[in-house]
């Protein structure tokens, strides 16, 4: 039997937690660490951390992380300007267990590869974003928070990534981020056929439903963002997450190999 991790992802702006859609429009809808102590008494399997603030790669500071890592009662993941060795160090001195590469991982796969080389594979998992061009429906990788497109396509992102030692993938769907209609299942499928790691599935879950479909076509673990900060059609913000007898009735805890 293999766990299926339930993930939350904290987007982070300038030390508050906001909500975005399709990487854009961020929306405040409170303190992440109030977040992080509602997670503590829901037992959530894992949380993931992703810093959107932007700024220079040298100035990425981690000591107003480390609070937030302070009251956590379950392992971390931190993404977001990570370039360099010097900065994945910091990220786990601040408390954090892995580290999310995005750009400088799809830049330079020889990055993961050094660090699984000092820390494990376990340590590092490399994000795919995921979204069609403007007069396409044709999907392509994007960096930068979705701001600079690739000429590499999702699987080749996806088989470098394992090939250079990333322990996980955090594949997601920009087109779909907090619109809280469901994962692109078909990329999660693809993905999860062309490599061996676990695939973790992001962008777009809005219901256990939509939790089972993402495991039913590959995922290893899922996360999500608005499913667990929003409550209702009017988007009220209310910190949740799922009842374990809930997870249970949709198989969404072990699932056999």
């Amino acid at each position: 039997m293999s766990e299926i991790r339930v993930i939350p992802i904290l987007t982070v702006k300038n030390e508050g937690l906001y909500r975005t859609l399709k990487f854009k429009k961020p929306s405040y809808v409170g303190d992440p660490i109030n977040s992080v102590r509602i997670f503590n008494d829901k037992e959530v399997d894992e949380l993931i951390l992703l810093d959107i603030s932007g700024g220079d790669w040298n100035d990425l500071d981690f000591s107003k992380f480390v609070n937030i890592a302070n009251y956590a009662f379950m392992p971390l993941a931190y993404g977001g300007r990570i370039k360099n060795i010097e900065h994945v160090k910091k990220a786990f001195k601040a408390g954090f267990e892995k580290v999310v590469i995005n750009s400088a991982a799809h830049e330079d796969y020889d990055f993961i590869r050094k660090i699984a080389n000092i820390y494990g594979s376990q340590s590092v998992i490399v994000s795919i974003d995921v979204k069609s061009s403007l007069f396409s429906k044709k999907l392509n990788v994007y960096v930068n928070n979705g701001q600079k497109k690739l000429k590499i396509s999702y699987l080749e992102a996806a088989i470098s990534a394992e090939e250079a030692g990333a322990g996980e993938l955090i594949v997601r769907s920009i087109d779909k981020d907090g619109l809280m209609e469901g994962y692109d299942a078909s990329i999660i499928k693809e993905i999860s056929s062309a490599v061996s790691i676990p695939v973790v599935a992001a962008g777009g879950a809005g219901s256990i439903d939509d939790l089972k479909v993402a495991v039913d076509n590959g995922a290893h673990s899922v996360s999500a963002g608005s499913m667990f900060v929003y409550q209702g059609p009017h988007r009220a913000v209310l910190i949740n997450y799922p009842k374990r007898s809930e997870l249970e009735k949709f198989e969404l805890l072990y699932r056999k190999n």
